[in-house]
């Protein structure tokens, strides 16, 4: 990577405006939109309040004559819950009348597609929004964008920043040490160095370490993994702005993508999957061993060395610090902001009360008092008149001076073309998708429904098999007790192992062919899955396991079933982890609701996967969507 043409100085104190944000692409397929739309809606019922606070959370009593939907990200619906109870508790009037708020919890993409689609279904959905804040600007200019396309007028126009965070690379500390933190500045350069060196580690003094290893969202669905892509992009092309097309078509700039593509431990959606993994791994001690670097945001930097790696504390939680604290890695070449605006939309919904109600709000939130209790939510202030201070310190392992180089968003159609070549320089996956076909799957997947919960995960499986690229290797089997002509195993390949691109239409239709049948050897067909992914593991592919049940393991005697477990778990922990595991992930999901999340997690978690919940089997193709997502 080269040295950028010119280095911006960042304000003191930055206040960026649409930068750094995902632009929907305007010509993607209607598969990618529709995939990323479902794994937003998934990402939104996950985090937060995830759009169910109820009236008496927000203070909304009936003297309100005037409540004004909000769509706001995940990652500060809490933060304004807090705040909107607070100003719904004034007496604000507007006309005569008493004017509340009503936040509800909206990820970016879902909400700027439900919007451009003129958000149809307020049953399922919610309330049309007043205000929306997405997190960040980039999504209200694609919004506008996308509606001017379709001969539509604009609705956002320029939004109100409500508070920032920057995009980092973070780093476990003795590694960013390793590398010459706090002395030196680092950034995709170094990345990329440490990444290409066939030594890996060992070059750095720590053979131990094994490969330089790295976490990434899908920029197809995730912000942070877009400002990571935007990112390392500028770094390859020696720029800060103006990235080009023909840049991107560069030989240095593809192979140093494809260079640092290949360290990806797995994408996915949402960077809290990598930061509760590295967590756990943590505790186990084997931190080291999982992520080397996770591109993620500053805030998250604080949420996790409070040991608070998710964001949210449950109740009854304590937050531990990690062993290895995490630090900021500012990249040199420079990075991007999530802005958090707040738009109040110019939509034909919208009255002049609720106008005028909304702007007194965002007037609130901006005041100073309000904007301290961003800082105490890990984030910098919105208002460039309050200092940032306090989290936002060195002794987080963070920088309040930092960033010194802004990037600027590419034009539309280099963003497009940017996620367009990611699908090409990704990283490959190899996995193995295993479907439960016990006889509970051909029950009724809701009370008095025509469908079964077969029904709905073949044609949800079906439908993922999109999200595939060509290159990827992706095979079916199925598990159930009886099967096979001696109906003697506990499973069967349907398809095998091979190149999607050449097996996609028999894998739709082995998947539609399939049919319930008798028991659930759960535990046994993990254990077969795993270990068969683990003998034919490909270190250039990300290699997993993706399983789903609607029931619990039913292999053996019950009265054995702990022990079945325990020595499953060991096996999974043993293969997997450590400084000579072989990292083949396990990715679970709970279906319907006689699964058992809770085991299902902690089979996931050994592998450091991630588990899924669709006790809705409605969800499930908004489920396969998410979990498709991290290859």
């Amino acid at each position: 990577m080269h040295r950028p043409e010119s280095a911006r100085p960042a304000p003191t104190h930055p206040q960026p405006s649409r930068t750094g944000q995902r632009p929907a692409p305007r010509r993607r397929s209607v598969v990618v939109l529709a995939a990323a739309l479902a794994i937003a809606l998934v990402a939104s019922s996950c985090n937060g309040n995830g759009g169910q606070n109820a009236d008496d959370a927000l203070g909304i009593t009936a003297d309100c004559a005037i409540v004004v939907p909000m769509a706001v990200s995940p990652e500060k619906i809490d933060l304004l819950t807090d705040l909107a109870k607070t100003f719904n508790g004034r007496d604000v009037q507007v006309n005569g009348a008493k004017a509340c708020v009503s936040p509800k919890s909206k990820s970016s993409g879902g909400s700027m597609q439900l919007l451009a689609d003129g958000w149809r279904d307020e049953k399922a959905e919610g309330p049309q929004p007043v205000v929306w804040s997405p997190a960040g600007s980039g999504w209200g200019a694609v919004l506008d964008q996308r509606l001017t396309d379709a001969g539509q007028a604009p609705i956002a126009g320029q939004g109100q920043s409500f508070m920032n965070t920057p995009l980092v690379i973070a780093m476990p500390k003795p590694m960013a040490e390793a590398l010459g933190w706090p002395q030196a500045d680092l950034g995709w350069s170094d990345i990329l160095a440490a990444v290409d060196d066939p030594q890996g580690w060992a070059t750095y003094g720590h053979p131990e370490w094994g490969p330089f290893r790295l976490g990434k969202t899908n920029p197809n669905f995730s912000t942070s993994g877009l400002n990571a892509l935007i990112a390392q992009n500028y770094a390859a092309a020696g720029k800060t702005r103006d990235l080009t097309l023909e840049d991107l078509d560069r030989p240095e700039v593809v192979e140093d993508n494809r260079t640092i593509e290949s360290a990806v431990v797995h994408y996915g959606d949402t960077t809290l999957t990598f930061l509760n993994n590295l967590y756990r791994a943590d505790q186990r001690n084997t931190a080291l061993q999982y992520a080397s670097a996770v591109a993620v945001e500053e805030k998250s930097i604080i949420d996790y060395n409070s040991g608070n790696p998710d964001g949210v504390l449950d109740p009854g939680e304590e937050p531990r610090p990690p062993r290895i604290p995490l630090v900021a890695i500012y990249p040199k070449e420079g990075t991007l902001f999530s802005d958090n605006p707040l738009y109040i939309l110019d939509a034909p919904w919208v009255s002049a009360d609720e106008r005028a109600a909304a702007e007194q709000f965002i007037s609130f939130v901006l005041e100073a008092d309000n904007q301290q209790r961003v800082l105490q939510y890990n984030f910098r202030p919105g208002n460039a008149q309050v200092a940032i201070s306090d989290p936002i310190t060195t002794e987080n392992y963070v920088d309040p001076d930092q960033p010194q180089t802004l990037l600027d968003v590419p034009a539309p159609e280099v963003m497009l073309g940017l996620l367009d070549k990611w699908n090409v320089q990704r990283k490959s996956a190899r996995v193995l998708l295993v479907l439960d076909i016990s006889g509970s799957m051909g029950e009724p997947a809701t009370a008095n429904a025509p469908e079964t919960k077969l029904d709905l995960a073949q044609q949800a499986a079906i439908d993922s098999l999109d999200q595939f690229a060509d290159a990827d290797d992706v095979g079916l089997r199925v598990f159930s007790n009886g099967l096979g002509p001696d109906q003697t195993r506990n499973w069967l390949d349907e398809v095998p192992i091979e190149p999607i691109g050449t097996n996609r239409e028999q894998m739709r239709n082995a998947i539609r062919g399939l049919f319930p049948t008798n028991g659930t050897p759960l535990y046994d067909t993990i254990s077969a899955s795993f270990q068969e992914l683990v003998d034919t593991y490909d270190p250039t592919r990300i290699n997993a396991v993706v399983l789903l049940t609607d029931g619990r393991n039913e292999d053996g005697d019950k009265s054995d079933d702990r022990a079945q477990l325990n020595a499953l778990l060991t096996q999974l922990e043993t293969q997997s982890q450590g400084e000579s595991a072989t990292p083949v992930r396990l990715f679970t999901i709970a279906y319907g609701e006689d699964a058992d999340l809770t085991v299902l997690k902690q089979l996931a978690d050994a592998t450091n996967g991630a588990a899924y919940n669709a006790s809705d089997p409605k969800s499930i193709a908004k489920v396969f969507t998410a979990v498709i997502s991290n290859f």
